[in-house]
């Protein structure tokens, strides 16, 4: 694994976009986005500079995943990526000096999954408070997609789970305040205490044990800059 930072080169990446959330990489992986998938990465700056994260939709009881990842998953939809499976298989053929083919030998099927989005050579997963199992899922795969020449990067975005739970309190804080005393309830309406949940922490954990091998790796990170600046309100 090269673990690099690329995405600081603002000839690769806008400075505003990189201002407002979290990177992380391997191999490069945002230049080599720009430079080998340029209408993919103008998608995901696209949609990177566009998202904001809502206050109303982001601390909605029950909807904290669906909301959130859905929203994301339909801005990139709105530019041609579509969910997709993604299976492999593996045929060895055997070949005299001559190159005569001697034996073709039975093929080897691996079952895939389906990835959020998918177009052209770009796999990515919108990876919202969801297990954080689905991690090791994804990340095997990309590096088995990419050994296998389907991909020419991934890209994972999630959330920075400590900061954005510091944020959600201070905005419920700040709500619970309009409110007669009566009424008031300090618990958040989402639960962002478990660590159990895919963040930023968790993709770090696992991509620097070199998980993904030589494939390029682009984690996204939403943080209190991505906020919208607005603050909670139930309707």
């Amino acid at each position: 694994m090269f673990d690099t930072n690329t995405y600081d080169d603002p000839f690769v990446l806008d400075p505003k976009i990189r201002a407002r959330w979290a990177f992380m990489e391997t191999s490069s992986a945002a230049a080599v986005l720009r430079s080998v998938c340029p209408a993919e990465w103008a998608d995901i700056t696209h949609v990177l500079s566009t998202f904001q994260l809502d206050p109303k939709r982001w601390l909605q009881a029950g909807g904290n995943r669906g909301d959130i990842a859905k929203e994301i998953d339909q801005m990139f939809s709105d530019r041609g990526w579509r969910e997709t499976r993604v299976d492999l298989s593996t045929q060895g053929i055997l070949l005299s000096k001559k190159l005569e083919v001697i034996e073709r030998l039975p093929a080897v099927h691996q079952e895939g999954y389906l990835v959020d989005n998918f177009k052209g050579r770009v796999a990515l997963d919108v990876e919202w408070n969801a297990k954080d199992g689905n991690l090791d899922r994804d990340l095997s795969a990309y590096r088995a997609w990419h050994e296998a020449g389907v991909i020419s990067a991934a890209v994972l975005i999630t959330q920075d789970r400590i900061k954005l739970k510091q944020l959600a309190e201070r905005l419920w804080f700040d709500y619970q305040e309009t409110l007669p005393e009566e009424l008031r309830n300090p618990k958040l309406p989402i639960d962002l205490k478990t660590s159990t949940t895919t963040n930023l922490e968790k993709a770090e954990l696992r991509v620097r044990r070199g998980v993904m091998g030589t494939c390029p790796l682009l984690v996204v990170a939403a943080t209190p800059d991505t906020w919208n600046q607005q603050p909670y309100s139930p309707d």
